[in-house]
């Protein structure tokens, strides 16, 4: 599995995915081509899926917010007879290597997890229409959604079958879902976990598993009762149109990747990738309706969907580059103004989709396993959006004063309104209270420096930055960081990140990311699934697994 993995498409290219519009409602079809994997050497058969299958999902649920924002309720349904969904491709996950599988896990949790909080983001309730087998990863697509409707009959049932069969965990969110949103009893959540075949009928509904079941005869009335009365029941405002997103400009090169505000520059020797996001040009449009005119070509829109595809290419594509290096340059005050008009507009929807998605995109960057470093240099534009940067990386480096030739704008850091809590990480709380963690009253105190431009003095002693050098100590100190960063364990950087970047409370997203993946990285790595005899090679063999039977 060496190809490059591309993630952007559109509907004209879907081949799995069927979306069906009707005013209120969307209707969101899984009908996944057998032949239409992403790779060669398996077939996508039962509705199973890999991560194509979930690239053009990702691409779904985006476009539901912008294309169709007029959209209150989305059905997700199968369009296959007797079966809703099979889970992930398991003839696939066999054999991709340990990397694809960690990255394919994460880019489905984080797919999961925008349609889950789309109706809290955006308005659009999520109901799952279960009719056939639902079976491990079919479940979490179900669990992520906001009801689950299953039909009663002898071939519809929900399982989580991956520790019976495969001796892997389901890794896609299922066990915390089950137990945090669910609710389900522990001890029947146990029993789930532990058995093939699954459940059905009322008892899902009894142990908590689904929302309602009706007998095939009424299943597809009931659906479109409830897809009806939600809608109708929606507090979200009616929009007659939403905007169009268009193609992302980019071009690949052997050394980068260059978009409209967006360069990615590749130190294949120094094992690192260095973003640098271009600031706004032109000024903030005045108002809102300017601002809907510009559509996907807004300043604001448009750097966020080329980041984001910029992190997902480096974390798929250039595996081996275990440094991320953010810079900026552009005016700050440009910046800030973009997003001023945002902040002042919430309640308009696309300005509100806007900020969600710089919500996203951060938090995927929060989530990206390499080490992430920001070089604050003079003409930068840390402002607003782009200074939440500094607090997602692992540590941030500042010139100081004037340097020597160096003519552009003195480097500053300027906090905004969005700082303190428009942009929140997993654990609910903004980058700024994370940070901040011992120091509530620091938060307090930042308050008082939104709009003002911080030189690197006062930046380092507010602690927004780690590090300020002047002229003669900066080359040195930063190759020094670098250079150190590369002689380092990538699995121990990745696994001491992880841990110091989450402080504070845990929530349902930080234990999927956190305690279930980690766990699930481990066994994907030991001999019960993926050695010679184990479970995931023997799958399919009609011979089980043979285990290891030392506790660990």
């Amino acid at each position: 599995m060496t190809k490059i993995i591309d993630f952007q498409t559109d509907p004209s290219k879907y081949r799995h995915w069927k979306v069906q519009y009707d005013g209120p409602v969307a209707y969101l079809v899984m009908d996944v081509d057998e032949k239409g994997g992403l790779f060669d050497g398996y077939e996508l058969k039962l509705n199973s899926y890999d991560l194509g299958v979930d690239i053009e999902l990702a691409d779904v649920v985006q476009r539901m917010r912008f294309e169709h924002p007029e959209v209150k309720v989305v059905v997700m349904k199968s369009g296959k007879d007797k079966v809703f969904c099979a889970g992930a491709n398991i003839r696939m996950l066999g054999g991709a290597a340990h990397s694809h599988k960690v990255n394919f896990c994460k880019f489905t949790n984080e797919t999961r997890n925008t349609y889950e909080a789309a109706l809290a983001d955006s308005g659009q309730n999520y109901i799952c229409a279960v009719k056939g087998a639902c079976a491990g990863g079919g479940y979490e697509l179900a669990l992520a959604c906001n009801h689950i409707m299953l039909t009663d009959d002898s071939t519809s049932s929900v399982a989580l079958p991956e520790v019976p069969l495969l001796a892997v965990l389901p890794g896609t969110g299922g066990l915390t879902r089950v137990t945090d949103k669910r609710k389900v009893r522990r001890d029947l959540a146990d029993v789930f976990c532990s058995i093939e075949e699954g459940v059905k009928g009322k008892r899902a509904v009894e142990w908590r598993l689904v929302d309602e079941v009706f007998p095939n005869s009424r299943f597809d009335e009931a659906v479109e009762e409830r897809a009806r009365a939600l809608a109708s029941d929606s507090g979200k405002a009616d929009v007659e149109k939403g905007i169009e997103l268009t193609p992302i400009s980019r071009s690949f090169a052997q050394d980068g990747v260059t978009y409209s505000t967006v360069e990615v520059a590749l130190n294949r020797e120094g094992g690192r990738a260095t973003i640098t996001i271009k600031g706004p040009e032109a000024d903030a449009p005045a108002e809102m309706d300017a601002f809907v005119q510009e559509g996907a070509e807004a300043w604001l829109l448009r750097c966020a969907r080329e980041l984001d595809d910029a992190i997902l290419h480096l974390r798929n594509n250039e595996k081996e580059l275990g440094l991320i290096e953010f810079q900026t340059q552009g005016d700050p005050e440009k910046v800030l103004a973009h997003e001023a008009l945002l902040l002042g507009n919430k309640e308009h929807w696309l300005a509100n989709e806007v900020l969600q998605y710089w919500k996203r995109v951060l938090k995927r960057i929060d989530m990206t396993s390499r080490s992430l470093v920001a070089i604050v240099e003079h003409g930068s534009c840390f402002a607003g959006p782009l200074a939440e940067l500094l607090w997602a990386v692992d540590r941030s480096y500042m010139m100081l004063e004037e340097f020597d030739g160096d003519n552009r704008h003195l480097a500053t850091v300027t906090l905004s309104d969005g700082n303190f809590g428009i942009y929140p990480m997993s654990n609910d709380l903004s980058r700024l209270e994370t940070r901040f963690l011992g120091a509530p009253e620091q938060v307090e105190k930042l308050k008082s420096s939104i709009g003002e431009a911080l030189e690197a003095d006062d930046a380092e002693e507010l602690g927004l930055v780690t590090y300020a050098y002047d002229d003669i100590d900066w080359e040195d100190e930063v190759r020094l960081f670098m250079e150190e960063r590369a002689s380092f364990s990538p699995d121990a950087m990745t696994g001491m990140e992880a841990n110091l970047r989450f402080a504070g409370p845990e929530t349902m997203e930080t234990r999927i990311f956190g305690r279930l993946t980690a766990w699930q990285n481990w066994i994907f790595q030991r001999p019960n699934a993926v050695g010679k005899e184990g479970a995931l090679q023997r799958y399919g063999t009609g011979q089980r697994g043979e285990y290891d039977m030392e506790r660990v």
